[in-house]
Parts: C-alpha cells; sequence; structure tokens
C-alpha cells in the first residue's frame, strides 16, 4: 500500500505572533490563546492536549487527554494512576503537554514536571463528574487487556446496581495531576511556512527567558 501525500498543502493566514507583543509570563499568554480559540473556534475541542511520557518499555507514547484546570502554577489533567501513563510518570515524571487548534491556526508544546495533586483536589473533582463517570473510572482499570467488551459492560451493569441511591466514592487508583511547565512554546502558522515561534523557559522562580525561533 502507497499514497503520496506531498501535494497536500495548506497556506496559513490567520494570525500573526509578534515577539514585541507578548506578556513576560506564559500563563498569560496561553490564557488569552485559549479564551480566543474557545470564543471563535467552537469546532475546536478547546480543552484536548496531547500528553506525552516515555514509557517503561523506553518507547514515548502520545494520547489526547482533556485539560481540567490551568494556574500559573501548571496544568491539570484526571487519569487513572494505574494506567500506562500513569506507570510511565511513575517512572519519569517528564512529560510533554501539546494543544494544535487546527482553525486558528495554532499551537502550543509544553515541557514539564508532572506530579500528582493533593487527594482532597481529586475528591472534588471525582464528586463533580457525571454519575456516569466516576462509575467508569471504577470500571476501567486503564490499559489492562480485558477478555471482551462485554466483559466491561458486565461489570458496568452490576456496579450501578451495587451504588443505586449511594455515593460512589473515588478509587484511590485515580486522581488528578499537575504539569508544572519549564519550556512553553508558542506556534502561529503563518504564510509560506515563515511560521512564529515564541519560547519561553523558565529560569527561576517565575522568570522567564523569552526567544523567537527559526520556523
Amino acid at each position: 500500500m502507497q499514497k503520496d501525500l506531498s501535494d497536500y498543502r495548506k497556506s496559513y493566514e490567520k494570525g500573526e505572533l509578534l515577539l514585541a507583543n507578548v506578556p513576560e509570563n506564559p500563563m498569560e499568554l496561553f490564557q488569552k490563546w485559549f479564551y480566543e480559540v474557545d470564543r471563535f473556534f467552537a469546532e475546536d475541542e478547546t480543552n484536548a492536549m496531547t500528553v506525552s511520557t516515555i514509557g517503561i518499555d523506553g518507547y514515548p507514547k502520545n494520547r489526547v487527554v482533556l485539560l481540567k484546570k490551568y494556574t500559573y502554577e501548571g496544568f491539570i489533567f484526571y487519569t487513572n494512576y494505574e494506567s500506562e501513563k500513569g506507570k510511565a510518570i511513575a517512572q519519569n515524571p517528564n512529560v510533554c503537554l501539546s494543544f494544535f487548534w487546527q482553525g486558528a491556526e495554532r499551537q502550543i508544546i509544553i515541557k514539564g514536571n508532572a506530579e500528582k495533586i493533593a487527594e482532597n483536589l481529586s475528591d472534588g473533582y471525582f464528586e463533580s463528574r457525571p454519575r456516569g463517570s466516576q462509575l467508569g473510572a471504577l470500571v476501567s482499570h486503564q490499559s489492562e487487556a480485558i477478555e471482551s467488551r462485554e466483559f466491561i459492560e458486565d461489570k458496568l451493569q452490576k456496579l450501578e446496581q451495587k451504588y443505586e441511591g449511594k455515593e460512589i466514592p473515588r478509587p484511590e487508583y485515580w486522581g488528578g495531576y499537575i504539569v508544572k511547565p519549564v519550556e512553553i512554546e508558542f506556534w502561529q502558522g503563518r504564510p509560506n511556512r515563515l511560521h512564529d515561534r515564541i519560547r519561553y523557559k523558565l529560569q527561576s522562580d517565575y522568570n522567564w527567558k523569552i526567544n523567537r525561533l527559526s520556523p
């Protein structure tokens, strides 16, 4: 099987990113871009991001998860701590996050260190989830091989009966991570592949060195 993709081309013409106009803290620019994409490009799932880890087998692996909160300190998402990504983070907390917003022709790449958030914060978010999502966290031992789809559906049905009319507890193996950034790159598509790339590198205590990179 073979398909030549060399003629797939697109001209990026929806914006610019000038060094003179960026704030000193990258989280302020992230907030601005996130707001603009969320408001003006509704076709994009704005909080969908790729999380890249180095697996225990030595290979990098990417998967899309949903960003649930961001602060000046970092980016928070939730998952199963015993999943493939959870085991990878336990061994090597250096991760990469990336957002690609096709409608706005923008990309953000974030290098950072992942660590578990406080249990009470994970409890609070778990309690805010729909019951179906809460049960899903109990049902799925994420990344483990299972015998069939019916196995999961049967397990869900039994848990629905068990917790009917009752509060569903957060499993100990499920919770949040915060990724504290050490480098954030903002990419804005431009014509003729001369894209704008602005990189922030953490120096110390929220002091960032800012550079324009060659496209």
